[in-house]
């Protein structure tokens, strides 16, 4: 070929040289990026993590966002009141409680002081049975017949011994109001006829009823004067259980502050 001759273009090279398409580049960058295209995606994966943090961070401050200073000031303040208000009712209701544990006990001790009071006196009235330490006197007629007022004279110096409860043969119990006399047989106690041996039990320190008994010029000696022979035994227990109907006062009230 001469110098002169122009060359004729080859095909294949045209074909390389054809201008690459933005589908062609979107791929090749997609499937083989560069540096610049790496550093590029890491900031825009970091600013979208920020804008998703303060979006969230927004989110949960959105209620105070709009407040002023002052606002927040008395936003804080009635918090403040709130809460001091509240330690407050606590106190109260504390003081209420403790109010009511008072009240209670005490009421509890005047039930208990009532209860007690009314024991005593349905002990002393004979309507309830009874136990205790005590004394039993047995009198027997042996020469003669024992009188009622011999056998009161009894009673009284016993009950200034501090007898607290009594009665004979376990039928009749001895109160207050408890009458005796004389029949033809033996004793009328309450209306109630007894005939000897009287067995007389009678509770509360043994030892001073015993002694009492047997003073000179004491029952003791006064029964034997009558005809009888007195026996008695110094007991750490015995029962009474004889009992007697709470007499109805007829004409006796109490007073309205009592």
């Amino acid at each position: 070929m001469s110098a002169g001759e122009e060359q004729a273009p080859d095909p294949r090279q045209d074909s390389r040289q054809e201008p690459e398409t933005g589908t062609a580049r979107l791929r090749r960058a997609f499937w083989h990026p560069g540096r610049r295209q790496v550093v590029v995606g890491v900031l825009l994966a970091l600013v979208a993590f920020g804008a998703i943090v303060q979006v969230r961070t927004s989110g949960q401050s959105d209620e105070y966002a709009g407040y002023r200073e002052e606002d927040l000031v008395n936003v804080l303040s009635g918090l403040a009141g709130a809460s001091r208000r509240a330690r407050n009712e606590i106190s109260r209701l504390e003081r209420t409680k403790s109010q009511l544990e008072s009240d209670t006990d005490a009421e509890q001790a005047a039930l208990d002081q009532a209860q007690s009071e009314a024991d005593t006196l349905a002990i002393l009235a004979g309507t309830v049975p009874v136990t205790g330490p005590g004394i039993r006197v047995t009198i027997t007629e042996k020469s003669g017949q024992v009188s009622a007022q011999t056998v009161l004279n009894m009673v009284q110096a016993l009950r200034v011994a501090g007898a607290e409860a009594m009665q004979f043969n376990g039928t009749v119990r001895v109160v207050a109001q408890t009458s005796f006399s004389d029949t033809a047989t033996g004793l009328s106690i309450d209306g109630t006829r007894l005939t000897s041996p009287y067995v007389v039990d009678v509770i509360g320190g043994p030892s001073a009823l015993s002694g009492a008994m047997s003073i000179l010029e004491g029952p003791r000696v006064d029964l034997e004067d009558d005809g009888a022979k007195v026996e008695i035994s110094e007991l750490s227990s015995l029962d009474i259980e004889a009992v007697t109907d709470a007499a109805t006062p007829e004409y006796a009230d109490p007073l309205d502050d009592q």
